[in-house]
């Protein structure tokens, strides 16, 4: 993360020839947004003068004061290399205030900022690893995304049978050139489907990079005259696309609290409780990572995305892995989020109930090191594993029994997010599907 100065910033433009700069933040559904100033309007922003009305923004609206103000993170400063190099536009993250200066309590990187200081106070730093999954269509010829591809690439296949190398290595290196280190990329199991994986950071830079990351692939996407999707199941009958998010704690000194040695799983005691607190929650946690119907279309058995609760430090399928590695690199990996989810909240919500384990000594149930899917149901149910809600009514109705998932939320925002939910599963219920015309029309 860069550190800069008002002068920095202000010479920067200068010398780059920035036109314009665009200030965005995140709704509570994890859409970016974002308003665009002139460079003459520059120091305005930076003075966090910039007012908009959150009225007509989905999920903000209800407010009776709608005027918030938009307050520059200065390190998130970065030009588009994809803009014109004349003129050139730039951008800020940023923080959503009220008028009285004090934090839009629904803004999700608030949200965030909140649970880290609190953990700061516990004496931890998060740190955050995602690994992200996207495909990328054909569009037709009026530029509409479908669901097509030419290709038949497999997991980790080379061009000519990757047909989307090219397109993958302009996305790279437009991070790049934006500040990111990528760490490595593939094309993964589907048809169509990549993986681009970026460096672990603390979690408020990892949640801004995810959503900066999205920005870039579907803007690289589009010049390539693709379309990316990080819809979970875009096709049935194919793997899905997940975003599997790897965690750790670091203590004050820099060590790694959930490492140690001398134990069988390479994990320490504050490592049990981390994992023993998102299991406790996970049923509520997966409304805040897997937030749409679609995402539930993923947990099919067969596939590789987790359905069952349990965790492994030997395999490599069960909700949460545990990877140890050499030296102070000990992470829990939890496969079940997508990319879908508001990295903001979702990461909240993770670290509160991680510590929530730790401050309450949560023991997790014992690890399961063997294929937990291919057990039979009686297997599953002598060992109590329990399921992941397997749609997305199920996981609101457990986000509103979880208090303290709620409570990271705050009263305001759980409930919009609660209503939001229940509005879209009722109105996919509602519809009517090809399958079912396909199977009952003409024989009922």
């Amino acid at each position: 993360m860069q550190e800069y100065t008002r002068g920095d910033i202000l010479r920067i433009v200068e010398e780059e020839d920035v036109e314009f700069i665009r200030l965005q933040f995140t709704d509570i559904f994890g859409t970016m947004k974002n308003m665009a100033v002139t460079v003459s309007q520059l120091e305005k922003a930076m003075d966090n003068r910039c007012m908009f009305d959150v009225s007509s923004l989905d999920g903000f609206s209800g407010e009776e004061d709608s005027d918030m103000y938009l307050y520059p993170d200065l390190s998130t400063f970065e030009i588009f290399p994809w803009r014109p190099q004349q003129g050139k536009v730039a951008r800020f993250i940023c923080d959503v205030y009220r008028a009285d200066g004090t934090p839009y309590e629904i803004d999700p990187r608030h949200v965030l900022k909140r649970e880290i200081a609190s953990a700061e106070k516990m004496g931890y730093t998060m740190y955050v690893g995602p690994e992200c999954e996207f495909f990328l269509f054909h569009t037709d010829e009026d530029g509409v995304p479908t669901t097509l591809t030419h290709e038949q690439g497999g997991y980790f296949d080379v061009g000519p049978l990757d047909l989307g190398e090219n397109a993958r290595r302009d996305m790279i290196l437009t991070l790049e050139d934006m500040g990111f280190e990528i760490i490595s990329s593939h094309h993964e199991i589907a048809p169509a489907q990549h993986e681009i994986d970026f460096r672990y950071d603390e979690a408020l830079v990892t949640a801004d990079n995810l959503m900066t990351f999205k920005m870039v692939v579907k803007t690289i996407a589009k010049r390539h005259g693709l379309h990316a999707t990080f819809m979970p199941k875009p096709k049935m009958e194919t793997y899905g696309s997940g975003m599997h998010i790897n965690i750790s704690l670091s203590r004050e000194d820099g060590s790694n609290a959930f490492r140690d040695k001398n134990d069988k799983n390479g994990l320490s005691r504050e490592g049990y409780y981390f994992i023993g607190g998102l299991m406790k929650h996970m049923k509520a946690i997966t409304c805040i990572t897997n937030p749409t119907v679609n995402s539930y279309k993923r947990f099919i058995p067969g596939y590789e995305a987790p359905v069952y609760m349990g965790w492994s430090a030997k395999t490599r399928g069960p909700l949460i892995r545990v990877t140890t590695g050499s030296g102070d690199n000990t992470r829990i990996e939890l496969r079940s989020p997508d990319a879908t989810a508001n990295p903001y909240l979702a990461l909240a919500v993770l670290l509160r109930a991680g510590l929530d384990g730790i401050k309450n000594e949560i023991m997790p149930p014992e690890n399961i090191d063997e294929n937990i899917q291919k057990m039979t149901q009686e297997q599953r149910d002598a060992l109590h594993i329990e399921e992941l809600p397997r749609s997305l009514k199920a996981a609101v109705n457990e986000l509103e029994k979880d208090e303290l998932i709620c409570d990271v939320l705050g009263e305001k925002l759980a409930q919009k997010i609660i209503k939001a939910h229940r509005k879209e599963y009722r109105d996919y219920y509602m519809q009517v599907t090809d399958w079912e015309i396909a199977n009952y029309l003409y024989k009922l």
